[in-house]
């Protein structure tokens, strides 16, 4: 009897759908799922950029991350005993986005260690980013943390590499993100503008020049 040796790619299995799995095409503006909502399934991002939103007890709104390709979304019914949804989601712009039951996914982190390994090299990613948030908060300027912003969402801070356009995003969002006023992004941005940091485009596109590192590198 041969004997097959076959071998799991994580990258092959969040390419497709299959058992407990589903590609969507997600429109732009369209919501992914609402803050306290039962939360039994993971999302894997192909394109497109995601916003993640949350609103306090009051009602006040604040965006808390924008994720991009390449991205789990909603790990949180994997990773903790939540229930429900701690946060919303919706779509920037268009997605194409692999959905994963919960129970799929349990499965597949069980059994397959190069699965495994990569989600739990993207949690560590995650955290990591979230520690250098905190820190950026305490001890950066709102103009640097603006920086350090708009490198993130353009995914990439090396000079060797292109920077992404960033999808159509307002300066009130912007400063939810950064922790400051829309005037204060308004006021930065014309500088940074001035000084060839970014661009605009059709639409009010923003592209970011690699120049920016000048203010806030990243590491």
């Amino acid at each position: 009897m041969a004997v097959t040796n076959e071998i799991f790619s994580p990258q092959e299995y969040l390419a497709k759908g299959g058992f407990g799995k589903t590609l969507l095409q997600v429109k732009k503006n369209e919501g992914i799922f609402s803050q306290g909502e039962p939360g039994d399934t993971v999302f894997f991002i192909h394109k497109g950029k995601i916003k993640l939103t949350v609103v306090s007890p009051a009602g006040k709104e604040a965006t808390i991350a924008i994720l991009g390709a390449g991205h789990f979304l909603g790990e949180e019914c994997i990773t903790s005993d939540q229930p429900l949804r701690t946060c919303s989601s919706r779509a920037l712009t268009p997605c194409v986005l692999l959905r994963i039951r919960r129970q799929e996914m349990v499965r597949a982190l069980s059994e397959e260690g190069a699965m495994s390994r990569l989600f739990i090299k993207y949690l560590l990613s995650r955290n990591t980013r979230i520690q250098a948030d905190l820190v950026d908060q305490l001890f950066n300027s709102s103009e640097k943390r603006l920086a350090r912003t708009l490198l993130l969402l353009s995914q990439t801070g090396r000079q060797d590499m292109p920077l992404a356009p960033l999808p159509k995003i307002s300066q009130a969002t912007l400063a939810d993100m950064v922790g400051t006023t829309r005037s204060r992004v308004s006021f930065f941005m014309n500088r940074f503008r001035k000084q060839g940091f970014i661009e605009y485009s059709g639409l009010d596109r923003i592209h970011v020049n690699s120049s920016i590192l000048s203010v806030v590198p990243l590491q």
